[in-house]
């Protein structure tokens, strides 16, 4: 599979995820790309509900993502197939179906140059993907070795394929981690940043909602990402703002070491407050990612040796 990891790992909305994961049986209307079945296993997806519908599903089973248009010929030979053999999965994963020209925001997110193109997502992280129409064959081998890669790691895989096996009874959900979780998908940053440091408050230690305020942190952030900054901060290396922003827009489109060695070279260049405040953002970048992931280990390590 190819290295596409992304930035945001949204571990700390795991109870949430797996409601949303049980009642994704609802029907969904298909789109121009081939009329979808009535089955939670095709969805239509829309800027407004990708986070429930894409990346908190993807903690429970891979979120295939179809980003197509009405005017795409090629698009209209793809979806079925893959609306299809999303059916016959019985659940293993989850086709969401994206208009590009309905949804822009999406489509810069991933950087779409052409259509039809699909995204495998996991984990609230975008892990392979293709372009173009490919042969029925070539899709089913693609998505089997995603599953085999993903089985372990995510549980609705494997309960799908066993019948969908009775899960553990689940614990009373914390009424403070709901709410913050329920501004999160009305789209208020702000108000579920401040439920979680108001647990941080009363719980310093509390290490999901430490991993959930930097999450929020970031996603306020990258909703806002530019990927034009890019290119405007490789035009001025010393404008600390164009590198922390820059910074952003790549780990949102998936650019993670790069994101990371920006903020490292910046840290080397700069001294005093503004090493400091470069610094505190790579880390705050860290909190991201799930404890061990290696990029990150790879970043600490250089971040130290910048430092010292």
């Amino acid at each position: 599979m190819s290295a596409m990891a992304g930035a945001v790992d949204l571990s700390a909305l795991k109870s949430r995820a797996e409601a949303n994961a049980r009642a994704a049986a609802q029907p969904a209307a298909g789109g121009d790309g081939g009329a979808a079945p009535a089955s939670g296993a095709v969805i239509d997806v829309t800027e407004a509900d990708f986070q429930a519908e894409v990346v908190e599903k993807s903690l429970q089973v891979p979120v295939i993502v179809d980003l197509w248009a009405t005017w795409c010929g090629p698009c209209k030979q793809l979806s079925p197939v893959l609306e299809r053999l999303a059916q016959e999965a019985g659940g293993a994963w989850v086709l969401a179906k994206i208009d590009v020209d309905a949804n822009p925001r999406i489509a810069q997110l991933f950087q779409v140059q052409s259509v039809p193109m699909v995204i495998a997502i996991a984990g609230g992280q975008p892990v392979d993907a293709f372009s173009g129409a490919l042969p029925e064959p070539q899709i089913r081998q693609w998505i089997d070795e995603l599953l085999n890669a993903l089985r372990d790691q995510l549980p609705g895989i494997r309960a799908a394929e066993q019948g969908g096996a009775a899960e553990p009874a689940e614990e009373p959900e914390d009424p403070r981690f709901t709410a913050a979780e329920d501004a999160l998908e009305r789209g208020d940053y702000a108000a579920a940043e401040d439920a979680y440091q108001k647990i941080l408050d009363s719980e310093p230690n509390n290490e999901q909602a430490k991993a959930a305020l930097a999450q929020v942190r970031f996603s306020a952030r990258a909703e806002q990402a530019d990927p034009a900054a890019i290119e405007r901060a490789d035009a001025a290396p010393e404008d600390i703002d164009a590198q922390l922003a820059a910074a952003d827009a790549e780990l949102a489109i998936g650019k993670v070491e790069e994101g990371f060695d920006r903020l490292i070279r910046g840290v080397k260049r700069t001294s005093g407050d503004e090493r400091d405040r470069v610094r505190r953002h790579l880390v705050e970048m860290f909190e991201v990612f799930p404890e061990g992931d290696e990029r990150v280990s790879a970043a600490r390590r250089a971040l130290a040796s910048a430092l010292f």
